[in-house]
Formats: structure tokens, sequence, C-alpha cells
């Protein structure tokens, strides 16, 4: 099982967003520790880590799997 942690900057984007959003994605991180590259997880394309999508936000981590670690680096709106 991974442990999963966020940035400062990433818990900020966090709390900015509605109750019913926050928890969905909550859901979805607290879900990566099962698995932390599900179906619906893409690899980003020059640069480090990954992406998932929940609803119409992103989340974007970075995968260790020596330390059993997942950063989350940012949670955003897709269209911004």
């Amino acid at each position: 099982m991974y442990t999963v942690y966020l940035k400062r900057s990433a818990e900020k984007e966090l709390k900015e967003l509605p109750p019913k959003v926050h928890d969905k994605i909550i859901k979805v991180l607290l879900s990566l520790r099962e698995n932390p590259f599900p179906r619906n997880a893409k690899k980003l394309h020059g640069r480090e880590g990954v992406r998932i999508r929940a609803g119409n936000y992103r989340v974007l981590y970075l995968v260790d799997d020596e330390k059993k670690k997942i950063g989350v680096v940012a949670v955003g709106d897709r269209k911004l």
C-alpha cells in the first residue's frame, strides 16, 4: 500500500474547491493508495509525473515505487 501526501500548493488548491468536488477528489486520492496507476491515469509528456481525471478536474502526482509514496503536485480545473 502506498502513502499519499500533498504538497502545500496542492493542499491549498484542494481547500479552495467546492465541498462536493473536494470529496470526489479525496476519494480518487484514497483509491491511489491501492493502485497508483489506474486505467484512466496518463503519464505526462515532457515531464515526470502522472495525471488522473476526477470529473472536470485533474490531479497531477509523482509516484516513488521504492518508498511507496505518492506526492500530489497539483489539483485544478481542466479548463484552466
